[in-house]
C-alpha cells in the first residue's frame, strides 16, 4: 500500500469519527434541552392563603389551582397534589401565583408567620424583576447575593459575591413602581419614567449577613442568584473591576 493510500485512508478515518463526534454531540445537547422543556403538574396558589391554614381547608375553598411548568421552573419541594400536606397547616402566608411547597406547610404555623433557620433573623428586600431572577426566585430556594456598585476608597467601580447559600423565606407579591432617570442628550435634559415590577422577598440570615445586605443596598445595588443542589458560588471572591473585566 502506498504512502498517498495510507494518508488518505487516515484522512477519511479521521473524519468519519469527528462526524460521529459532531453527531453524538448534538444528539445530547438535544436530550438535554427536551429534558429541560419537560412539563410537569405543580399546585399553585389561586388566591391568598393566610398563615394557619389547613391544606385540606385551602383545597375546599378551592384555593389550590393545578397549573403546569417547564421541569426548569419547578421549585424546589412543590407539590402537584394536596394529600402530603391535607392535614398540616400553613407556617407561613402564601400569595397568589406562588407554587405550593413542602417547606410552606408544618404542624402549626409560627407566632409571628415566619419560619426561618434557627439562629438566623428575617429581613426583607425589595426588587425589581432582574434582579431577582425574572421572578423565578420563590419560597424554599436558595440564592446567592451579587452587589454592585462603587468602593469608597478607590471610588473604582465593582461587583462582587456578597452571600452565597441563604434560604428564602417568603415572596410577596409582585407590584409596579415608577422609577424616573435624568439622562443628557444632544437635545439637552430628558426624562425618562419606566413602570417596574417588583416584589419583597424575606430571607433568612445571620446579624452580620443582614449588616453587609443593609450597606451593600445603601451603596449599590443587589442582584439575587438562585442556585441548586450543584451550584458552586464562593462568596468574598475578588470580583469583577474595570482592570480585570476582559482577563
Amino acid at each position: 500500500m502506498g504512502r498517498r493510500t495510507v494518508l488518505l485512508v487516515a484522512a477519511l478515518l479521521v473524519a468519519a469519527l469527528g462526524t460521529v463526534a459532531v453527531f453524538l454531540y448534538a444528539q445530547n445537547a438535544k436530550t438535554q434541552a427536551a429534558a429541560g422543556q419537560d412539563l410537569v403538574k405543580v399546585l399553585v396558589a389561586k388566591s391568598a392563603i393566610s398563615a394557619g391554614t389547613t391544606g385540606a381547608d385551602a383545597s375546599a375553598n378551592g384555593t389550590f389551582q393545578e397549573t403546569t411548568v417547564r421541569a426548569t421552573d419547578v421549585a424546589p419541594g412543590a407539590l402537584s397534589d394536596v394529600t402530603p400536606i391535607a392535614g398540616l397547616v400553613a407556617t407561613i402566608p402564601i400569595f397568589p401565583g406562588q407554587q405550593i411547597i413542602s417547606q410552606q406547610w408544618g404542624t402549626e404555623a409560627a407566632t409571628s408567620g415566619l419560619t426561618f433557620p434557627a439562629g438566623t433573623v428575617a429581613m426583607s428586600v425589595q426588587l425589581g424583576d432582574p434582579q431577582r431572577v425574572a421572578g423565578f426566585v420563590s419560597p424554599g430556594s436558595t440564592i446567592a447575593i451579587m452587589a454592585s456598585g462603587t468602593d469608597t476608597k478607590s471610588q473604582q467601580p465593582f461587583t462582587r459575591t456578597l452571600l452565597a447559600d441563604v434560604p428564602v423565606v417568603a415572596v410577596g407579591p409582585t407590584t409596579v413602581v415608577s422609577k424616573t432617570t435624568n439622562t443628557t442628550n444632544d437635545g439637552g435634559q430628558a426624562t425618562n419614567t419606566e413602570q417596574i415590577p417588583t416584589a419583597i422577598l424575606t430571607l433568612g440570615v445571620t446579624q452580620a449577613q443582614a449588616e453587609k445586605i443593609v450597606f451593600a443596598q445603601q451603596g449599590g445595588e443587589l442582584y439575587l442568584v438562585l442556585m441548586n443542589k450543584d451550584s458552586k458560588v464562593q462568596a468574598g471572591s475578588a470580583g469583577v473591576t474595570g482592570d480585570n473585566l476582559f482577563r
